[in-house]
């Protein structure tokens, strides 16, 4: 149900019941929060590139057949704990993960991919948030994260409707960073994980978590935390150490400009 391939340092995770497009099965759920576990824990893996199967679903949200015919599926698919919720797998996982959205992401689809630290959207990628059709309230992050990430106003219209998001409309509001034609984007997602692969692990996944840390407080607790582990962590860093990286970035930019 989940799959897991090796382009380089580049764990490519791919969500793969496009028969049903994707829809977050128990058995699914399970799959991908053991998949997430096992790139995470693994030193050979830099970056994941997190999509779906085919071209119809990144995913389609919970299993709703499930959910209707087996009474205990609800409290299983809202459990917090990374072995029962996949997407506090994808988040606790220490290397950054790119979102590939081939297709539409609903509901906890929509949670799945904004787990993800980074999201690229196929022109064909749409987003929905259908919680209040369905009558079940989220649980694993989408009434707090989207309004902080476009806003409460808009963030309501999606919540409060369940209408569709587009692509380039999810791009311009800040939802995804870039849309590229469907053939593109699984190599543009590789080619911006293998750039993130590039920093030194540790580092990566300490800058990372301060990111996450900040952005789950107030700004000026945010700066606070900030100074405090910039502090302890660059005082370990010689002159030697960053004379060695500076020359390395430059040498990166001469490549890149």
């Amino acid at each position: 149900m989940v799959t897991v391939a090796m382009q380089g340092p580049v764990a490519v995770v791919t969500l793969n019941r496009a028969e049903a497009m994707n829809a977050l099965s128990k058995a699914l759920r399970a799959a991908l929060a053991a998949a997430m576990r096992r790139v995470d824990a693994d030193p050979e893996v830099r970056a994941v590139v997190l999509t779906g199967a085919g071209t119809r679903a990144f995913t389609a949200g919970l299993d709703l057949k499930e959910l209707g015919s087996d009474a205990a599926a609800m409290d299983d698919a809202t459990g917090q704990g990374a072995d029962a919720n996949p997407v506090k797998a994808v988040e606790q996982c220490r290397k950054p993960v790119v979102g590939a959205i081939n297709g539409v992401a609903i509901t906890g689809g929509f949670e799945l991919a904004l787990a993800c630290d980074v999201l690229i959207a196929s022109e064909n990628a749409r987003f929905a948030d259908t919680h209040a059709r369905v009558g079940i309230m989220p649980g694993w992050g989408l009434s707090q994260k989207l309004s902080r990430l476009i806003g409460i106003y808009r963030a309501k219209e999606l919540s409060l409707t369940g209408n569709f998001l587009d692509a380039v409309t999810a791009e311009r509001w800040g939802l995804v960073n870039r849309v590229v034609a469907a053939d593109d984007l699984l190599p543009a997602a590789v080619a911006l994980a293998t750039d993130m692969a590039g920093v030194e692990p540790g580092f990566s996944a300490a800058y990372k978590r301060l990111i996450d840390d900040g952005f789950a407080v107030a700004f000026g607790e945010g700066l606070r935390l900030e100074t405090a582990r910039s502090s302890a962590a660059n005082a370990g860093v010689g002159p030697e150490e960053v004379a060695r990286r500076r020359e390395a970035v430059q040498a990166r930019g001469r490549t890149q400009g």
